[in-house]
């Protein structure tokens, strides 16, 4: 009995930050699964995450920025820009990769995984919220009140 096999490269490790197009499973006469790969790779730093991004608790309402992002609120008048507002939640396009989300008086800070979910150092934890997920909630106008070292 004879087969044709289209040539298909075999892995059975996934290297991390690329993504192979065309992927399928396959059974080896062992019965383990195979991967086999198509020949173009696509770089997941490229890929961008739907990122929330939620600060309507935040008082007095502020604008808001994510540097290289969106717009800066630091270099024209934050009443006439397209600055985003604290009353509003906004979603974010982003790739993995580290971030800074900042108002007027408080900046942090923040990195998106290659699985698309927020990290962030834990000293943050009593002003933001959403570690794990897709979802950056900011409670505090700025860190006080608290008194210990930063860890970021």
């Amino acid at each position: 009995m004879s087969q044709t096999f289209k040539k298909q490269r075999f892995v059975k490790v996934i290297i991390v930050g690329f993504l192979w197009i065309g992927a399928s499973m396959m059974l080896d006469c062992m019965g383990q699964a195979s991967l086999a790969l198509s020949e173009e790779p696509v770089n997941l730093l490229a890929h961008e995450y739907p990122i929330t991004i939620d600060s309507t608790s935040l008082t007095p309402p502020t604008w808001w920025h994510v540097p290289g992002i969106t717009p800066l609120i630091w270099t024209m008048d934050p009443i006439s820009s397209d600055a985003h507002r604290t009353t509003e939640v906004q979603t974010l396009k982003l790739k993995p990769g580290e971030y800074r989300f900042g108002t007027f008086t408080f900046d942090f800070p923040f990195r998106v995984t290659m699985k698309g979910v927020l990290e962030f150092a834990g000293g943050l934890d009593q002003c933001v919220g959403g570690r794990g997920t897709a979802t950056l909630n900011v409670r505090c106008a700025r860190t006080q009140p608290y008194g210990g070292q930063p860890d970021y």
